[in-house]
């Protein structure tokens, strides 16, 4: 009798360690309401929106997709960041546009050098075009964090990321 208390007790496990497994797939209101742990690559900048996952992903994907790529450095832990993701996410208009762009956002520093011209700072947002050239003509209202945005900055950016669809056209 007590083997098989045993084993009914090992198949419990097994049944309930693979039904978890099976959730673990799926989003539960738990993951969602967490927002220490981003569940997508969009890290709450727009959640509808594909993100790709490395600087090597995007680069790719801008070359052949003839799309350019956007990328912003941020961090979780900033307060510039937070505000200016909160306003990207919540502005409709930057959100449709943003779908003509191969999107990334990274919360660590690439050892890409021509993603940081003129420092390490948080946020930036740098445009590459479908060439792998950096637009370093696309800047912010900062002369000394080129390519910084506050939240106050989201019209700008907007422009700018018009102006880095522009550019591709009468470009390539």
């Amino acid at each position: 009798a007590m083997e098989k208390s045993y084993m009914s007790v090992f198949l419990l496990l097994v049944a309930i360690s693979s039904a978890l497994a099976k959730d673990a797939g799926k989003e539960t209101k738990e993951t969602t309401t967490k927002p220490k742990l981003p569940q997508t690559l969009s890290r709450g900048w727009g959640d509808q929106l594909i993100w790709t996952q490395t600087y090597e992903e995007a680069l790719f994907r801008a070359k052949h997709s003839n799309k350019p790529l956007m990328i912003i450095h941020h961090l979780d832990d900033c307060p510039h960041s937070q505000a200016l993701k909160k306003v990207f996410a919540e502005h409709k208009d930057i959100q449709k546009l943003a779908e003509k762009f191969i999107l990334l956002n990274l919360v660590y520093e690439t050892t890409d050098k021509n993603l940081s011209p003129d420092g390490q700072y948080v946020p930036r947002i740098m445009f590459i075009d479908p060439s792998l050239t950096v637009r370093a003509d696309i800047t912010g209202r900062y002369s000394n964090r080129l390519y910084a945005y506050e939240p106050s900055d989201i019209a700008l950016l907007y422009s700018n990321m018009q102006k880095a669809l522009k550019l591709l056209k009468t470009e390539l």
